[in-house]
């Protein structure tokens, strides 16, 4: 248990999901390892290469020293680059390197947050060299590792906690960048409101209202006079959210009503995760 209980939360939702990853991976045998996911360029190995990298990055670890090769082509940016060298130094590894690997860094990290004692303000490791506060820190892992989770499960056809702890910390992160997408993104026009109405294992019902100087906010009132309502299932909403998959892909899965230019600007603008 934490000495803080707001971070509980995330500590209880990444451990239900790095437990399911572990339970994911450990009987698989070598070629599974290869299998593409729906993360872009990225196989159940990088994935859980990936997973490795940032558990050790929290525990203080310093980053390998490796270079990458210059035909990765999906790495256009240094975020990309940054997130790309803990990934490519494992893509020899065997099957049995990488689930001793996973394990131990579960272990050690498991015990780094039932012993964690520091206030949720406090300043820690980010990628790139910078800080990020304890509690954002703890949050973005677990939001990280049940999405990863889910692209382990699309991979390995083994569906299941769409509504565990973890589903709940990406529902409110990708709620918050909602007002992003639809004021900014997309370009509603000024004193406008957007629906969105989600249903599946996680529900909700949202407004995104464009205020005169078009800035956007979220709320849970319902809007009488929607300028476009989208709706769809929580899993597509995660999907499209996390740059899974492409709005065409799963336009028989989406439900548009009202402006269909902005609800159309705003799927396409959907993909928030970098």
């Amino acid at each position: 248990m934490t000495v803080h209980p707001s971070l509980q939360t995330y500590a209880d939702a990444w451990t239900h999901s790095i437990e399911a990853i572990t339970e994911l991976v450990m009987p698989l045998v070598e070629g599974e390892w290869n299998r593409a996911t729906p993360c872009p360029a990225w196989s159940v190995r990088d994935i859980v290469s990936h997973i490795i990298g940032m558990e050790c990055e929290q525990l203080g670890d310093p980053r390998p020293i490796h270079t990458l090769p210059r035909d990765l082509y999906h790495v256009q940016s240094e975020f990309a680059r940054y997130m790309e060298m803990q990934v490519d130094v494992r893509r020899h590894h065997t099957a049995p390197e990488m689930t001793s690997e996973l394990e131990y860094t579960v272990i050690r990290r498991a015990r780094q947050l039932r012993n964690e004692n520091r206030a949720p303000d406090t300043m820690v490791r980010a990628p790139l060299g910078a800080e990020q506060t304890l509690e954002l820190a703890l949050r973005m892992r677990a939001f990280d590792v049940w999405v990863h989770e889910q692209d382990l499960r699309w991979a390995l056809g083994k569906p299941g906690n769409l509504d565990s702890p973890g589903a709940y910390v990406a529902r409110d992160i990708l709620l918050h960048t909602l007002p992003r997408v639809v004021a900014k993104d997309a370009g509603a026009p000024p004193n406008s409101a957007v629906v969105f109405d989600i249903h599946g294992p996680v529900e909700f019902l949202r407004t995104v209202r464009v205020d005169a100087d078009g800035h956007g906010t979220v709320d849970g009132a319902p809007s009488l006079g929607p300028l476009a309502t989208i709706a769809m299932d929580w899993e597509t909403f995660v999907r499209l959210a996390c740059g899974r998959v492409r709005p065409h892909a799963v336009a028989d899965r989406v439900k548009t009503e009202g402006d269909q230019h902005l609800a159309a600007a705003i799927l396409r603008d959907f993909a928030v995760t970098p």
